[in-house]
């Protein structure tokens, strides 16, 4: 079956850094799209950015450019965030999603979200 199998998440102070990883399984991964979202309480959640299927294209929310870095290994099966320069707002949970445009429909696919906690 489908996985999305998020890791990395937990505590930091701000300035500090963390390394998010999202393992993909059950479904043609070089063919999808991969994104990360985040969703902090109280909030809708939203798109932090997103790495074409073959990682030609990076897109980034204006709030993370400079400071978040997403990348994709397609042999590991695997899609990254290196998240720098952490700052409180930062504070959330994160999802990888994995979505691929069929002619008539889109298919995606989201893990289960991983807390990232950005306090002193």
């Amino acid at each position: 079956q489908v996985q999305l199998v998020e890791s990395g998440g937990g505590l930091v102070q701000p300035g500090g850094s963390l390394r998010l990883s999202c393992a993909a399984s059950g479904f043609t991964f070089s063919s999808y799209s991969m994104s990360w979202y985040r969703q902090a309480p109280g909030k809708e959640r939203e798109l932090v950015a997103s790495i074409t299927s073959a990682g030609g294209t990076k897109t980034y929310a204006d709030s993370v450019k400079g400071r978040f870095t997403i990348s994709r290994d397609n042999v590991k099966n695997t899609v990254s965030l290196q998240m720098n320069s952490l700052k409180p707002e930062d504070t959330a949970v994160y999802y990888c999603k994995a979505v691929r445009w069929l002619a008539l429909a889109v298919q995606d696919y989201w893990g289960q979200g991983i807390q990232v906690t950005v306090s002193s």
